[in-house]
């Protein structure tokens, strides 16, 4: 049984989603505003957020920002709103996927199954302590040094970098980046994979020397040691 908090202002999208849930023997609480939602995501532990976007009270990336100072829980965002810049603005704020308005409640459910085995197979596979050179990614306390400064990263940032350093010296094309860290039925294209390496090469590299990530042309990218 997974606990599921869903945050929707819409009372009878709610009511189904919940229905359809709870027949998988899911715990499921509903909020019907962003702080209400904030204050139940925050107060209380669970398995994954369904979180709409268009909320009252506090909108749903603003709720997803607050989220990602404090807790690590997966966050799914619902929203009709589908254009690449809405996608990008709502992955950007550290939500794990995000579904376009209206969606089959068979899709919903296949993408929380993603997201609980990459979970699963994170806890179970990935090393504590990840180094490239004089780069150093502790997964476990999702910290970023070079050397002795820290490099603060959003989650996503995060997540793509640990990939891309658990991987280090192997291709890796746009295509498995997407389905690592996004997930293989995100709703975004493979650019987004390119926006986000440039946005961890302002952060993580040095002006003047070697990127420490290597753009391989026509294929996608390198962690290079």
């Amino acid at each position: 049984m997974k606990r599921i908090l869903f945050i929707e202002d819409e009372p009878h999208l709610s009511r189904f989603v919940e229905m359809e849930l709870r027949r998988d023997a899911n715990d499921v609480v509903l909020a019907y505003d962003g702080v209400t939602g904030l204050h139940l995501a925050l107060g209380e532990e669970w398995d994954v957020i369904l979180l709409d976007l268009m909320l009252p009270r506090m909108d749903g990336l603003e709720v997803c920002r607050q989220i990602r100072t404090l807790k690590k829980t997966p966050v799914i965002m619902l929203t009709a709103r589908d254009s690449i810049s809405d996608r990008v603005a709502g992955l950007d704020c550290g939500a794990d996927d995000y579904m376009p308005k209206p969606f089959a409640i068979e899709e919903l459910k296949a993408r929380m199954r993603v997201i609980f085995r990459r979970q699963e197979d994170s806890a179970e596979a990935s090393p504590s302590l990840l180094t490239c050179r004089d780069l150093t990614v502790n997964v476990d306390l999702r910290v970023v040094m070079r050397g002795d400064v820290e490099i603060g990263l959003t989650k996503r940032e995060f997540d793509l970098l640990a990939v891309l350093m658990e991987n280090a010296n192997r291709a890796m094309s746009r295509e498995t980046l997407l389905d690592k860290v996004w997930g293989f039925e995100a709703a975004v294209d493979t650019n987004v994979v390119d926006v986000y390496i440039r946005y961890l090469r302002n952060k993580i590299d040095v002006p003047g020397q070697a990127s420490y990530i290597q753009t391989l042309r026509g294929i996608g990218y390198m962690m290079k040691t």
